[in-house]
């Protein structure tokens, strides 16, 4: 369930914050930013579809008056005059400025990629009342589209290594399965979304919704027909093999993919006696392709095993860079087990036995969608100026217990440099373009990107640092 009274949807200590700061205070100008963490590669989203949802809907004299009965209750204070004031001089839209670099645009750490200042001197508390839910609805789809990018990196490096058309591959090559294992219906549409820039498989129909409603995407990912564990045990173990061949079937073809989970039993079993024995002539005759997924056991040992044992029995070719494929009609999925751990661990298993990385896919669940959290980047929005008294201020944290917190200070922008992006403070920024740009004001969209730019933007982005790493290499 999601908060619909904007201003609850804060922490309760922000709710006296506005009695807090010097007498004169007119502006506050904070900014979100990734601190590093474990990943390097930054691939932003997210922030337009929380503008559409939140921002761009006024507050109401009913949210006030629920605000301030809990407030009062919780906290003994409430800013009725402030809320008043938003709802008679500015029509209940907040009177904020916000900047953002592109989504999709791919930065590293220690980099602004949101900044926002009040536009109203009266309203100064407003930018970091925010907080809680900008950076929230900031730091969760850029992790996982970042986790996503860096999977991408990792399955490419290897296609690149022991296949021979990665291009063709990588886009389906890592699916989403981590609908389930989100938090909420609104985090598995918003991370999986965040997954869409790119790859396009998922199972997370809650991001194919996100991308239609907030970034004009009429359909940003695909998925085939497969199976569960229910399906193919309800006709009993001694019904495995029908199950199978009801499978195929029913959804195999021409021009079309099915997937099925072989280890509700006895995997080797299945693949041997049933997959390789009594349904070989089958699948070899669909015209289309099948795809077997193991679901329990070590994937390190088991997937190399289970290709070879497909292999055994309907055959391979070697590629120009000599790894073994399997026959076109024939893959494997990988989806337990995955995470960006793990994931370089089973390809190089893979390649290690002369097995091409492309006969295998793989789903992630909640290794996708939910081994997140705000530490994962060391995520943060902090002020780092204040106007008072007509007159700015630097402002900053620096804690003696912890250096890597050290805030930064004054207006920011980013610009775009031959090595990559930069963080600035404005007045460095000279003649250079800032990628820091307006996209909302006073309630007001100023950018509505759609989502196939937004993938293009991070498309751009991966070939360009696939390039410097190989460079670098």
């Amino acid at each position: 369930m999601t908060t619909q009274n904007l201003i609850l949807n804060t922490d309760s200590y922000k709710l006296s914050h506005y009695l807090q700061y010097p007498p004169g205070t007119e502006v506050i100008n904070s900014y979100i930013e990734p601190r590093g963490g474990e990943l390097k590669d930054v691939a932003f989203f997210g922030l337009q579809a929380f503008l559409k949802e939140y921002l761009s809907k006024p507050i109401t004299l009913a949210d006030i008056d629920e605000a301030e009965t809990l407030a009062k209750a919780h906290v003994g204070f409430f800013n009725r005059a402030g809320w008043e004031c938003i709802l008679e001089k500015h029509g209940g839209f907040l009177p904020v400025e916000i900047e953002a670099v592109p989504e999709g645009t791919v930065l590293g750490t220690r980099i602004p990629l949101v900044q926002i200042r009040n536009t109203d001197p009266e309203l100064h508390w407003l930018p970091s009342y925010l907080e809680t839910a900008l950076l929230r609805a900031v730091w969760y789809p850029t992790t996982v589209a970042s986790l996503s990018f860096a999977c991408k990196k990792e399955l490419r490096r290897y296609l690149d290594e022991t296949s021979d058309d990665p291009a063709a591959v990588l886009p389906f090559q890592l699916h989403d399965f981590g609908a389930r294992g989100a938090t909420t219906d609104e985090a598995a549409g918003i991370g999986g979304a965040g997954h869409l820039l790119n790859f396009m498989g998922t199972d997370t129909l809650a991001a194919l919704l996100v991308a239609r409603k907030h970034y004009d995407e009429p359909l940003a990912g695909f998925s085939i027909p497969a199976s569960e564990h229910s399906t193919m045990t309800s006709w009993g173990k001694n019904g495995e093999a029908d199950a199978y061949r009801n499978m195929v079937e029913r959804f195999a073809g021409p021009q079309k993919i099915v997937a099925f989970v072989v280890d509700s039993y006895d995997l080797w079993n299945a693949v041997d006696n049933i997959v390789c024995d009594e349904l070989k002539t089958l699948i070899e005759n669909t015209g289309g392709r099948v795809v077997i997924r193991p679901d329990s056991g070590d994937p390190i040992a088991v997937l190399p095993r289970l290709i070879e044992h497909l292999m055994s029995r309907f055959g391979h070719r070697v590629n120009s860079k000599g790894y073994r494929v399997l026959p076109d009609f024939i893959r494997v999925i990988q989806g337990d087990g995955v995470n960006l751990e793990s994931l370089p661990r089973i390809l190089e298993a893979l390649k290690l036995r002369g097995i091409a990385t492309e006969n295998a896919a793989f789903g992630m669940g909640g290794g996708l969608l939910q081994k997140v959290d705000r530490d994962t980047m060391k995520w943060a929005m902090k002020a780092s100026q204040a106007i008072i008294d007509g007159q700015p201020r630097d402002i900053f944290k620096d804690p003696i217990t912890d250096p890597g917190k050290r805030s930064k200070t004054g207006r920011w922008g980013v610009v775009r440099t031959p090595l990559g992006y930069e963080g600035v403070r404005l007045e460095e920024l000279a003649d250079r373009e800032n990628l820091l740009r307006p996209v909302f004001r006073n309630g007001q969209l100023l950018v509505d990107d759609k989502f196939v730019d937004i993938r293009a933007r991070t498309a751009a982005e991966f070939e360009r640092l696939t390039a410097t790493d190989l460079k670098g290499e």
